[in-house]
């Protein structure tokens, strides 16, 4: 993979829609109708979009932004924005008015796109700060009296009279794209601070797209589901896949849906962040103890058989004899009906955006059900390492992309080069000289180590890593991971202890499987405030944490812990958009309740 396939993704989304015009590229919804659009109309509208672009004076490299959840509209208006040989800008749909006006303003962008009007209201409110917009574009509403708000069918309509009017300049334009040409402006959502726009080529993605390909994660008989926010680059990097593997792929980022849409659509792939996983291990887990008696033992001893098979199918070996017989019998009473509930027809599903923890990939494995690890970066494009339908190693994260290297610094730190890396962050050249050496190897920031074979175990984010004032070093992730996965009860940990003289967590329960837990225990469940003050309650926490705390070195164990009053949410800033906790915000909200630890009080429990 030495050189590029493709000078450009425009180049590349031009071969899928001629090689194969007639085939199903996007399934969406239309109320509750799914409908299909094949490779040829998802071409012309995607050119109808860029000359509409270029008509309104888009010009090479100039940003436009999409504001908009995941749906068809925004891979079209993706792949339109850079064959105007613009370059993309990412806002999440949750962004408030006055982050997206920093994200504008420090991108200079010139055109949104947005979904609604709720989002076009968004900008509006701040028009008169993001002087650089001339145009929104608005995908369901009314185009405005003004014409600062046009409608995408209005724009799509400019474009294909240009393209009659200017015959040859498409062609042109699209032709005069580069490899070095920047594509996306992509705004990490950042747990701290204003985010970094991270600058990332054509190539960037040509890269990951062939880098996909030439591992077989996805192929043209495949059939994917796609609801990760596009505004991410793991969303970002499975868009680029399908488009250059041609595997046909369902799109609706209504995470409220993803349960009927799994049943409907029947994926035999599909990209999530960890905490989907971990709430279908909850809901599975909990539903699975409330049928009780008969069926609750029948689905243990399926699970005592799923781990049997499982150990040994890690080895690369399939069940024989009785144990084969004892898996069949339990796919039949137990396995086959959960797996209905994820469509039936997985192949696998790929895990990341955080790490997923080894006790859950375990756990799916056992029922049948392979989630594939991966790790990369937004400054990787996404893709850097990924554990193979036909070798994986659960706790890792995989291999290196073909033609990717990476070495581990003296400090642990992973540092990784290849042709995904990015170009910089942009407008901060201080912070691209601190993250990308002169010879190309990208600091990212993560500790890890990797095994003989080239597998790689994350340990922790380098600035996430605990000191404690004895001078220990703990990795907080790997214990979060550890608690959420021994008890249902448990939606997020946090630990802290950073300079502190021992380890302590916070605990919010889940509101999913509380209510269970606490019918199951004769309590009323009903008011979640008051559950997490209830004696049992803390007993059951107090007994998880006891027996994690058994398996800790006695520097990382956790000395006191408190249960919050409400679970995190995005909503409130605990979360990122990818439901990564934003662990300084988090402290700094419940930071009494961490003093009190170390000032020696408890009335918080």
């Amino acid at each position: 993979m030495a050189s590029a396939s493709f000078s450009s993704v425009v180049e590349m989304f031009h071969h899928r829609c001629r090689s194969t015009p007639d085939a199903d590229a996007m399934y969406y919804k239309v109320g509750s109708d799914w409908k299909t659009m094949d490779w040829k109309t998802a071409g012309r509208r995607a050119r109808n979009m860029a000359c509409g672009l270029r008509a309104r004076g888009i010009q090479t490299e100039e940003r436009c932004a999409i504001l908009s959840s995941t749906r068809v509209e925004w891979v079209l208006c993706d792949m339109g924005i850079l064959a105007a040989a613009a370059a993309t800008t990412t806002i999440y749909p949750s962004n408030k008015p006055d982050e997206c006006q920093f994200i504008l303003n420090d991108s200079g962008t010139r055109l949104i796109f947005v979904e609604n009007r709720k989002q076009a209201d968004k900008i509006i409110s701040i028009r008169d700060a993001v002087p650089a917009v001339k145009n929104l574009v608005i995908i369901d509403g009314e185009g405005s009296a003004d014409g600062f708000v046009v409608t995408l069918a209005a724009l799509e309509a400019e474009g294909e009279a240009w393209d009659k009017a200017n015959p040859g300049q498409y062609d042109a334009i699209t032709s005069a794209i580069r490899s070095e040409s920047l594509a996306t402006l992509m705004y990490t959502s950042g747990t701290t601070g204003n985010p970094k726009g991270v600058m990332l080529d054509h190539d960037c993605w040509v890269y990951e797209g062939e880098a996909i390909d030439t591992m077989g994660i996805l192929t043209p008989s495949d059939k994917q589901f796609l609801f990760l926010p596009l505004a991410h680059s793991f969303a970002k990097v499975l868009e680029i896949a399908f488009i250059r593997v041609g595997t046909p792929t369902a799109i609706d980022g209504d995470i409220d849906a993803l349960g009927a849409n799994l049943l409907t659509v029947q994926p035999t792939v599909m990209g999530a962040v960890p905490r989907v996983y971990e709430k279908l291990y909850n809901k599975i887990i909990t539903g699975a103890k409330a049928k009780g008696g008969l069926k609750y033992s029948i689905f243990q001893w399926a699970l005592g058989v799923g781990k049997e098979v499982s150990r040994i199918r890690q080895k690369g070996q399939e069940p024989t004899g009785f144990l084969a017989f004892k898996h069949s019998i339990a796919d039949k009473l137990v396995f086959a009906e959960i797996k209905k509930k994820v469509g039936g027809r997985a192949r696998f599903f790929i895990s990341g955006g955080a790490p997923l923890s080894r006790e859950i990939g375990e756990f799916f494995h056992a029922i049948d059900v392979l989630i594939l690890e991966g790790y990369g970066l937004t400054e990787t494009s996404a893709g850097a390492f990924f554990n193979r339908p036909d070798s994986y190693r659960f706790g890792t994260v995989g291999r290196a992309f073909p033609g990717s290297e990476v070495k581990i610094a003296g400090d642990g730190e992973i540092l990784i080069r290849g042709r995904h890396v990015l170009q910089g962050y942009y407008n901060l050249p201080e912070a691209t000289a601190e993250a990308l050496e002169p010879d190309g190897w990208l600091h990212t920031g993560d500790i890890g180590e990797l095994d003989a074979d080239g597998f790689l175990k994350i340990t922790d984010r380098k600035k996430d890593l605990i000191k404690t004032s004895g001078g220990k070093y703990v990795a907080p992730q790997e214990i979060e991971n550890k608690l959420k996965a021994r008890s249902t009860l448990i939606s997020q940990a946090v630990v802290h202890g950073d300079n502190r003289n021992f380890c302590s967590v916070l605990i919010a329960i889940s509101p999913d499987s509380a209510p269970g837990w606490a019918k199951e225990n004769g309590i009323d469940g009903s008011d979640y405030l008051a559950l997490t003050k209830n004696p049992k309650l803390v007993e059951e926490i107090q007994r998880v944490v006891t027996e994690i705390n058994a398996e800790l070195p006695s520097y990382s164990t956790l000395k006191k812990f408190a249960l919050l009053p409400k679970d995190l949410s995005q909503d409130d800033g605990d979360l990122t958009p990818s439901l990564k906790v934003k662990r300084k915000q988090v402290t700094a909200k419940y930071k009494d309740i961490l003093d009190g630890f170390y000032a020696g009080t408890s009335a918080s429990l």
